[in-house]
């Protein structure tokens, strides 16, 4: 699970404007809190802050909320190192998301599209995989007050796993965190039966003038660019390959006078740089070895239905 903004770039490309927001969109902010076991074998849980945008442009849009939070922050920084004409390792300011994945609904299809990132040399690139999810709900008769919010429970299996929810018919949206939806009204918590994760809705907000970019994707032209759409075993494939090797596309371009060359305001080189956050990849990715649902490969895939062509080379 990873949003992981990588300092090494972000040390790099230091010194560019701001992009003017593109996005003309509105949102309903609804603020998830995700309690998770990173790993399998330990009852160790960890907690983060996901959003779910639904926008005003029939879609919405999930994600972790960790560095969007940070926008204010790093816009001192970033503002503060191009007025000094200095770098600064962000590592010790900016906190480290604990997903990756952006996961989009379109509506009223309620096509997904999963999509994340990888780097492309020193560019940023989006892969995701098209699918459309048929979640068999059962809707029970018992009811509880969570929060402020009435709610109905329900059940369904996913991802080889049986899921809990319980909905509000008060929140006139038939959607939810990750990839649920399909109750009448908003998914006000899920979890699974063995509380692998467990989502509980914690508030919401109005948004105007909406993007699902941070500052730093802003600003830094960091977005990955357009999402190059995979089959579902490619983008495992490729994404997992990634993971092993991240600097793999980066390697081949640095030779070893741009390796030893410093960074004013920071310590060490080029190359030092590289390691330091070649070992932070590597370190984030092994931290969770328990995924929401496993790879497509060792799926049942029972209802769920791959859409669109593979637009990848083989």
């Amino acid at each position: 699970m990873k949003k992981f903004f990588s300092v090494f770039f972000i040390a790099l490309v230091t010194f560019v404007s701001a992009q003017e927001k593109d996005s003309k969109e509105t949102a309903n902010r609804f603020f998830y809190e995700l309690t998770f076991k990173p790993k399998k074998d330990s009852t160790k849980t960890d907690k983060v802050i996901t959003i779910l945008d639904i926008t005003d442009k029939n879609r919405s849009i999930y994600q972790d909320y960790t560095v969007i939070a940070q926008d204010s922050i790093m816009k001192i920084e970033i503002e503060a190192m191009q007025k000094a004409g200095i770098m600064k390792d962000l590592s010790k300011t900016l906190k480290t998301p604990k997903i990756s994945a952006r996961i989009y609904k379109i509506y009223p299809s309620m096509k997904i599209q999963y999509v994340d990132k990888i780097a492309n040399g020193f560019t940023p690139a989006n892969i995701g995989y098209d699918e459309n999810l048929k979640l068999n709900w059962k809707i029970e008769n018992e009811k509880q007050k969570i929060g402020a919010y009435n709610t109905q429970k329900a059940t369904t299996e996913f991802g080889g796993k049986q899921w809990t929810a319980w909905f509000s018919a008060d929140l006139p949206f038939q959607d939810g965190p990750y990839k649920f939806y399909g109750l009448p009204g908003l998914i006000v918590k899920i979890e699974d039966a063995g509380k692998n994760y467990s989502w509980v809705l914690q508030g919401n907000k109005k948004v105007k003038d909406y993007t699902e970019y941070s500052y730093i994707e802003n600003l830094m032209q960091a977005k990955g660019g357009k999402v190059n759409v995979l089959s579902r075993e490619k983008f495992e494939k490729t994404f997992n390959d990634f993971k092993k090797d991240p600097f793999a596309t980066v390697r081949p371009m640095m030779t070893q006078e741009m390796m030893s060359k410093s960074i004013p305001g920071m310590d060490g080189t080029i190359g030092d740089m590289m390691k330091k956050q070649e070992k932070q990849y590597k370190d984030f990715y092994n931290a969770n070895d328990n995924p929401i649902e496993p790879d497509y490969g060792k799926l049942n895939v029972g209802n769920l239905e791959k859409v669109g062509k593979e637009k990848d080379s083989k």
